[in-house]
């Protein structure tokens, strides 16, 4: 009995040894103790602050240095998401793809993994920031997991930033606070001031500061548009990818003026006559029953963002790092009109969408019967997304010298209990990750090697700003001249666009003013 017992105490001992980790990381706030991961040789720092709680007199202002802390800081469990209505799931989002902790406006944290055994070792480092339309998401949710990534060599970074009312609220009182006479994108200032530690902390991790690149997927993409153009962001990174995606198709960002007259139509809507009045209010008062006839997202603040992403790149005066980007098959399967749409319907919404142009879009894509219109939709959504990217990239390549690479993923998750939902918005990120295993689904040898050959080329693009390597089929860089991309699927290789004459349809169609009409947005 007693032999039994010393062999459970050391075996408990043995336990609590790998779940703590062994050196801590010397961050600019104090010590910091991760613990290890099931990958042998990778720890994890969850709920690193990496500026101040934005709370009380600090709610809608820049996000504030991160206090220090005596003694060493176990980081070893999640902080809070930022403040927002929790879903639980939302098909084709199974718990997996969204948040399912805490929330509080608490919650300027970073989470890093890494394999790095010393702070001299440089390795590459990926800053991923979440999707989630800017109004709900975490760096902790499970698909963003980035424990097989670290395994392959790099420093996994996944941030929070402030979300929704919260996040990207412009009133004329918060315009005449600030120093820089701007006011509403709060959200996008903690995505730099993220950066900006990593800037100056990532070594303590074993990470290059030399070596960022930024990557995030649907918000998280436009995130990335939206730091290549600002000012602020500046040198914090080296790379880019934006996953669902580059597109044209996106609406047009308010400026400050009309931001901060949506400002003051949110405040007389919670009975409030000024900022003091609603930041007496708590988080919950602010997003229960919000309502603000506006889309609440990044704004044109003439400060963070001198203009809409689009056009500052076009102009040249944008961070021009090597860029890989790229859509999904079926990023509209969510809705339930998504190849649904009876023959009428669909011609009615093309002649909507395309006005003078509607009759052209029909001989490409025919909806005389219901059956034929529910191709039409599918077949056109996909080439409309792939022209988007294409002429986003041409436009990214008149001004940018370092390349761009973009691709199409068409691999459906196997789901036989939802194979509607085929290659979803999102679906990409489990085989990005390498977390197929966080999923139960019937996963075939397809899926893995899918999986396997996508964590290859995000390595290589991180670590050598290029997705190509020994054993990989070639990835070709974007060349307007060229109307192709890269499929990721069951098969993988270059794919076109979409035919000639289409390609010539829709770069006709974005060019013209009837585009600005109707967006997509995901």
């Amino acid at each position: 009995m007693i032999v039994k017992t010393l062999i459970l105490i050391a075996i408990l001992m043995q336990s609590i040894t790998l779940q703590k980790s062994a050196v801590p990381a010397n961050v600019e706030s104090g010590l910091l103790s991760g613990v290890s991961t099931a990958t042998a040789g990778v720890r994890v720092f969850k709920g690193i602050p990496f500026a101040a709680p934005p709370v009380g007199d600090l709610r809608w202002r820049p996000p504030q240095p991160a206090q220090k802390w005596q003694g060493v800081r176990v980081a070893d469990r999640f902080a809070p998401s930022c403040t927002q209505r929790l879903g639980g799931e939302l098909l084709p989002w199974t718990k997996e793809f969204m948040h399912q902790g805490e929330t509080s406006e608490d919650c300027l944290y970073l989470n890093v993994w890494t394999a790095s055994k010393s702070p001299a070792e440089r390795r590459p480092v990926l800053a991923f920031i979440h999707g989630g339309a800017y109004q709900e998401g975490s760096g902790s949710v499970a698909v963003y997991d980035g424990e097989k990534l670290a395994a392959k060599g790099l420093i996994v970074v996944t941030i929070n930033y402030r979300l929704g009312i919260l996040g990207f609220l412009a009133h004329p009182d918060l315009t005449k606070e600030s120093e820089h006479n701007a006011s509403g994108n709060y959200g996008l200032l903690d995505q730099i001031a993220a950066l900006q530690w990593l800037k100056r902390n990532i070594s303590a991790f074993g990470g290059d500061p030399a070596r960022i690149t930024i990557s995030g997927q649907s918000a998280g993409a436009f995130s990335v548009h939206n730091l290549i153009a600002s000012e602020l962001a500046r040198g914090l990174f080296h790379g880019a990818i934006a996953e669902s995606g580059s597109t044209m198709a996106t609406p047009p960002m308010l400026s400050l003026t009309d931001a901060e007259k949506a400002g003051v139509t949110f405040a007389e809507s919670k009975g409030a006559h000024s900022i003091k009045e609603l930041r007496a209010m708590s988080a919950t008062q602010l997003i229960t029953n919000a309502n603000i006839p506006i889309r609440i997202g990044p704004i044109v603040d003439g400060w963070s963002l001198a203009n809409s992403p689009v056009a500052i790149i076009a102009s040249g005066k944008h961070s021009d790092v090597p860029f890989l980007t790229g859509f999904n098959a079926d990023e509209g399967s969510a809705s339930r009109t998504y190849g649904k749409l009876k023959a009428t319907e669909f011609q009615k919404q093309v002649n909507d969408r395309y006005a003078e142009m509607a009759p052209a879009f029909l001989t490409f894509y025919p909806s005389a019967s219901d059956e034929a219109a529910a191709t039409a939709q599918k077949e056109s959504a996909r080439d409309r997304n792939r022209v988007s990217m294409y002429v986003w990239t041409r436009t990214r390549a008149t001004t940018s010298k370092s390349k761009a690479w973009t691709y199409f993923f068409t691999r459906a998750i196997p789901w036989p209990e939802h194979p509607e939902y085929a290659a979803f918005h999102t679906s990409e990120v489990p085989y990005v990750f390498g977390n197929l295993h966080l999923l139960n689904r019937p996963w075939s040898e397809i899926d893995r090697s899918l999986s396997e050959k996508m964590v290859a080329y995000w390595v290589n693009f991180v670590s050598k700003r290029d997705p190509n390597g020994k054993g990989l089929p070639r990835w070709p860089e974007f060349d307007a001249n060229k109307h192709i991309t890269f499929e990721l699927g069951e098969k993988i290789g270059v794919m076109p666009i979409a035919d000639e004459a289409r390609v010539k349809f829709f770069t006709g169609y974005f060019a013209s003013p009837i585009s600005k009409r109707f967006s997509v947005v995901f």
